[in-house]
């Protein structure tokens, strides 16, 4: 067992070895020692250089006591610990003539008085004093525990043998622990089983292997091995948990440094545990996929779908890194003029802040994400290339490297989810009764309440890992990290313009005919298009560009190749006579000096979010009519993705509102009755 000693010291008349002799310290100061060899002259030598030299050793240093390191006493019983405490008073009467509780003017007793007896006679008569008190003890056995407490301390009194170590699989041979350690080995990535699956598969290996010879202990033993080969990683638990700790870090924890906005940002989703309505009144499930600033901890989007697809990642990073527009409804205290953001000098540099709700826009520096589908798409590294985004893909099953956004996307589901009609809880052990019977939410208006909730709750909530490293019992909120980096650098990004988040969008091409541009069944038009024209683009067969939004099919962009490749916008023909997703964004220009938001604002318009997402919706759709249960899921799935508010880039024309019709009173027509079929009459004759 390793002891902790005091170092040697170099004093003079000491013996040292340097440069490969051994020296006499003839003189000590605070920077240099003065040596001589053992026949030549002395020679001052720099402390630096004596300690920094290789072979540098004191020679013949006294013995010295070690530190007692009291810990390791801990982990005895107590009797042991007792009665290591009752030989060391005995043994340092011994050396020193007085016991550890002796006062300071005391006197040894003149048989263990060091001036008068040696070491010897004085162990003779510490043992004659013992035996003659009860406790026989040998001159041998005194000496013994005066070298071991010489050596090891305190410790080297104590009884260790109850925690001396034994071999750690006791007598079981070592094929068959290299055999179960392979049988845990396989099925760290299975199904979950039971130990008795595990011993089996052990018999089984060790036959594999021609290790007939090997006998198998009893049952008993070879489950408590089995206790000790998966500690730490039960072979019981859940495949996720097995999955996790077998592929996780065999290394410490790195931790990411990050000191601006957007330097490092997270990407993931999961199933939100919430039901909503999709179309044709199905009841169903969505996955949440989020975005996370690593620096600021700001949501910077997140989005609801029925299955991530790889241009939803794309549709999450064109709204990133473009502001998040006030909607219809939400209160003014989430403004960003009335927030801690620094918004004066971000309108000056886009005027479309003056609009925007109080939550920043970051640009990405790099990109952190798993090896989901929807995330090492081409569409989404195609994306992140063209804004020159580090595009960083983790390890395979280590979700510990985007520990962040995991946390995030649990962290929603406990602030937010919870508090949402339709709430199904994580498991199916926590889901209640009759969950699917309540008012569900549909999924655009589901959305609509998670994008005020982030504004409303998330930016203004206090982050435990937002901390001041000088004042760690001050947190802040995202919002106020924000603003305080964005001093502290120097540094405000720019949020990417309307044409640049056009770019982002998927693309297709089509053919720009009389009447317009024809997307599934939709027809577009706008007063730019260029008509019955070839596009001058020979591999497209003289087709178009047209970049659209799959969640909102308001609009599409066609890009003008026969000029600067500029874009062109096309609207859907029938706008006016169907609702627009979100409802149109109709915004006041005028200027208006507001105060600054309060927190009893913020949190008062918080707390009116998550009580109307409990109550759910108040009106609900007519029943359908009756289709097939994979007829509606279908068809559900397909539709039920909504819209995604882009920055429009001229406000959309406001539709006239028609006038109000006059009712008039319908008249019923005369009914005339049908005749009667008889079969046996002449078909031609005139009646």
């Amino acid at each position: 067992m390793p002891r902790l000693s005091r170092p040697a010291a170099i004093v003079v008349g000491e013996r040292v070895r340097f440069a490969g002799q051994v020296r006499a310290v003839v003189a000590v100061s605070a920077r240099a020692v003065t040596l001589t060899d053992e026949g030549g002259s002395p020679r001052e030598v720099p402390l630096v250089v004596l300690l920094g030299e290789e072979d540098f050793e004191v020679l013949d240093s006294p013995v010295r006591m070690p530190l007692p390191p009291v810990s390791l006493l801990e982990a005895l019983p107590e009797h042991a610990r007792e009665k290591a405490l009752w030989w060391e008073g005995h043994i340092l009467e011994v050396l020193h003539g007085l016991g550890p509780d002796a006062d300071a003017d005391a006197r040894p007793r003149p048989e263990y008085d060091p001036g008068r007896h040696s070491l010897t006679a004085r162990e003779r008569a510490k043992a004659a004093e013992l035996t003659a008190a009860g406790c026989r003890v040998s001159v041998s056995t005194v000496g013994n525990f005066r070298r071991r407490y010489e050596a090891e301390g305190l410790l080297g009194l104590a009884d260790r043998r109850p925690v001396r170590k034994r071999p750690r699989f006791g007598t079981v041979d070592d094929a068959v622990v290299e055999a179960m350690r392979q049988a845990i080995k396989e099925g760290e990535d299975d199904s979950t089983r039971t130990g008795t699956y595990i011993i089996w598969r052990t018999g089984e290996i060790l036959r594999e292997k021609g290790e007939r010879a090997v006998k198998l202990p009893s049952e008993t033993t070879l489950y408590r091995l089995l206790r000790k080969l998966s500690h730490g990683n039960s072979t019981s638990a859940t495949a996720r948990n097995r999955r996790s700790r077998a592929h996780g870090a065999k290394v410490p924890f790195g931790q990411w440094t990050v000191f601006a906005p957007g330097e490092v940002v997270q990407i993931d989703s999961t199933p939100l545990d919430v039901l909503v309505r999709l179309d044709e009144g199905v009841v169903g499930k969505v996955e949440l996929t989020g975005m996370i600033d690593v620096a600021t901890r700001t949501m910077t989007a997140a989005l609801l779908r029925p299955t991530t697809k790889a241009v939803d990642a794309s549709v999450l990073l064109a709204r990133t890194v473009t502001p998040e527009l006030m909607r219809p409804g939400w209160v003014d205290a989430l403004r960003m003029s009335r927030s801690v953001l620094p918004y004066r000098r971000l309108l000056d540099i886009d005027e479309r802040l003056e609009h925007a709700a109080a939550k920043p826009v970051i640009v990405p520096e790099m990109i952190v994400c798993d090896h989901g589908k929807a995330f090492i798409s081409r569409n989404f590294r195609a994306s992140c290339r063209f804004l020159e985004i580090d595009f960083q893909p983790t390890h395979k099953a280590s979700p510990f490297q985007k520990g962040h956004v995991e946390k995030m996307l649990d962290s929603v589901g406990t602030l937010f989810a919870q508090f949402v009609a339709g709430y199904t809880g994580r498991s199916t052990d926590h889901r209640g009764r009759n969950v699917h019977k309540q008012p569900l939410w549909s999924l655009p208006e589901l959305q609509e309440l998670l994008d005020e909730w982030l504004v409303a709750k998330w930016q203004n909530r206090e982050h435990d890992g937002l901390r001041d490293p000088l004042h760690p019992g001050q947190s802040f909120t995202p919002n106020e990290k924000y603003a305080t980096l964005v001093e502290a650098c120097g540094y405000v990004p720019v949020a990417l313009s309307a044409e640049d988040y056009i770019e982002l969008l998927p693309s297709t091409w089509r053919a720009v005919n009389d009447y317009g541009i024809r997307i599934k069944r939709r027809i577009y038009d706008g007063p730019g298009l260029i008509r019955r024209q070839h596009s001058g683009i020979t591999e497209k067969k003289g087709l178009w560009e047209v970049h659209h939004d799959p969640y909102d099919i308001s609009r599409v962009w066609v890009r003008n190749h026969h000029g600067d490749g500029e874009w062109i916008e096309a609207t859907w023909k029938h706008l006016r006579h169907a609702p627009v997703p979100f409802g149109e964004l109709a915004w006041d220009h005028a200027a208006r000096g507001l105060p600054e938001g309060t927190e009893a604002e913020i949190a008062e318009a918080a707390a009116a979010l998550l009580t109307r997402a409990h109550a759910g919706p108040q009106d609900t759709e007519a029943k359908p009519k009756k289709r097939t249960h994979r007829d509606k899921r279908v068809a559900a799935r397909t539709k039920a993705a909504p819209p995604v508010p882009t920055p429009p880039r001229a406000p959309l024309p406001t539709p006239e509102a028609e006038p109000p019709q006059p009712e008039v009173e319908e008249r019923l027509a005369k009914v005339i009755p049908l005749g009667l079929f008889d079969p046996l009459a002449d078909p031609w004759k005139a009646r």
